[in-house]
């Protein structure tokens, strides 16, 4: 078939302008670079993002007055009040936090051509990472699985959410929950994704693909009038593998250019995980993947899952009914994780199933360049430097805080590489067929929380598991438990299964949009 041809990585329009205007890659920057992009460019401001307690994108504004200026902001970063973006967990009377830049993070604000934006880090009084924000907190987890295990945890997210608007057209209507993978003109908000795509590749080039997903909603019904009588699409944008810590960065912000281009278009974005009764709700699947010597060890010599695999699912598994306390944190959450759809109710894992908890999907392992099967004057093969084999754990929703979700994967994956016997037998006992619902041994799988109050619930009976080695606070455990409780949702489904039909309907819609907007 002739020799093998490396791919080699190459700068396309879509690569990162600062990486084309400095030909450096982006872990190499430093403040001299960003000193001579702000004078080619004739930016204006520098613009901090930091994620708060909530889960969402912070800003601060610096305008650019003279080098000296702009040196100290890159060398110092700034003073915040981490009073109010984190209530409840820091006091009054000891609130300030510095928020200082992660260079590797910076980019050109697609919303504001007179700003070089970066993400931050919060530091405390003393000078060191503050313990309690949730980014330091995947930092630390992080770093103790790589410590304890010689094994790095690579993610990303499958952020899925609906834009809902009134159209140009109504002409070409969709059918309802056929969206999947609908191209113009049946869909109305390519041009909105266009953009989107765009903008997200252009800052974090690790975006794999956008499509239509399978909700759609021609007439959305409800009591709001920004939302009554809307077309209500739901699409997905899909990222590449990334360093955990850097996959929960891009998920916040990601969230923040998607609602930030649907605003400019008179449309709204909401990633909440349930819009509508009969209705596909949206997910937020995180995949995942092990690399040793920054190669990946998912497979084996013969392409199934390797040892580290079934451990890494074995401790997810252990993990997974608390998990959902970071994963799912809305009422509406377990309107989504109901029998017979896809999405998960009980702790398992199967083989490319979508109801399953865990899937393992199709990854070419045991083939590659098929395209030559089909394109025969195709001579050279493309060469892969490693295998492309992850798992996708399927229970998250958009309500989920991200860097506290991945936090809690890491100490999962941690404590199955660590526990290899436990984790393995745990893995096992836990796989079920491709027609899980029809498996007997369903009956003895642990069932997922049925409610937010549930989920409180299981974390605290387990906080050990997420507070071991000092990664989670004590303080934030609690919480994030207060915070579920409040949801008060513990015996919500039961109690609106017990209306009739239309006011069963109209208590579901008034839940599942009183917060449409925050999520």
């Amino acid at each position: 078939m002739g020799k093998l041809v490396k791919f080699e990585r190459e700068q396309f329009t879509l690569s990162n302008p600062i990486s084309l205007l400095t030909g450096k890659d982006r872990h190499e920057f430093t403040r001299e670079d960003f000193i001579k992009v702000i004078k080619e460019k004739n930016l204006e401001r520098i613009t901090f993002h930091y994620t708060a307690l909530d889960g969402k994108i912070k800003e601060l504004r610096l305008p650019i007055i003279d080098r000296k200026q702009v040196e100290t902001i890159l060398a110092e970063g700034e003073r915040v009040d981490g009073s109010s973006l984190f209530k409840g967990i820091v006091d009054v009377g000891k609130s300030d936090l510095y928020i200082v830049p992660v260079y590797k993070t910076a980019f050109f604000n697609p919303f504001d051509s007179g700003s070089i934006d970066f993400i931050c880090r919060f530091f405390n009084r003393e000078g060191e990472l503050a313990e309690f924000t949730p980014d330091n907190i995947l930092l630390r987890a992080s770093k103790l699985l790589k410590n304890n295990t010689n094994c790095e945890l690579h993610a990303l997210g499958e952020l899925e959410f609906y834009l809902i608007g009134e159209p140009e057209s109504r002409h070409y209507p969709l059918p309802k929950q056929q969206g999947y993978h609908a191209a113009e003109p049946f869909i109305k908000t390519a041009k909105i994704m266009n953009e989107v795509v765009k903008n997200i590749a252009q800052i974090f080039g690790n975006v794999k693909y956008a499509h239509a997903e399978v909700g759609h909603i021609e007439h959305l019904e409800s009591m709001y009038p920004e939302l009554n009588g809307k077309i209500a699409e739901q699409m997905e944008v899909e990222f590449t593998p990334a360093p955990i810590e850097d996959a929960a960065d891009s998920m916040v912000l990601a969230s923040w250019i998607i609602r930030n281009t649907a605003y400019r278009n008179n449309f709204i974005a909401t990633f909440y995980p349930k819009i509508d009764i009969g209705h596909a709700g949206n997910g937020l699947h995180i995949h995942m993947l092990l690399k040793r010597d920054g190669k990946n060890i998912m497979t084996d010599k013969n392409g199934d899952l390797s040892d580290e695999a079934l451990m890494l699912i074995g401790g997810l598994c252990r993990y997974a009914p608390s998990l959902t306390a970071f994963g799912n944190m809305v009422a509406a959450s377990y309107m989504r994780l109901v029998p017979n759809q896809e999405a998960p109710t009980k702790v398992c894992w199967s083989d490319s199933n979508r109801s399953a908890m865990i899937r393992v999907p199709l990854a070419w392992t045991k083939f590659n360049n098929l395209a030559m099967k089909i394109n025969p004057q195709q001579k050279e093969k493309m060469v892969h430097d490693e295998p492309r084999q992850t798992i996708e754990l399927r229970t998250p929703d958009g309500s989920a805080n991200a860097h506290l979700l991945l936090a809690g994967i890491c100490m999962a994956v941690e404590w199955g590489l660590t526990n290899k016997k436990d984790s393995i037998n745990i893995a096992k006992a836990s796989k079920v067929g491709t027609n899980i619902y029809a498996t007997a041994s369903m009956e003895h799988l642990e069932q997922l929380a049925t409610s937010c109050s549930e989920s409180a619930e299981k974390l605290l009976q387990v906080r050990n598991l997420y507070e071991r080695n000092g990664i989670f606070p004590h303080l934030l455990i609690n919480y994030v438990a207060d915070l579920l409780q409040r949801e008060n949702d513990k015996h919500l489904n039961n109690q609106l299964m017990s209306l009739p039909e239309e006011e069963r309907l109209f208590q579901s819609r008034r839940i599942m949009h009183r917060d449409i907007h925050k999520h």
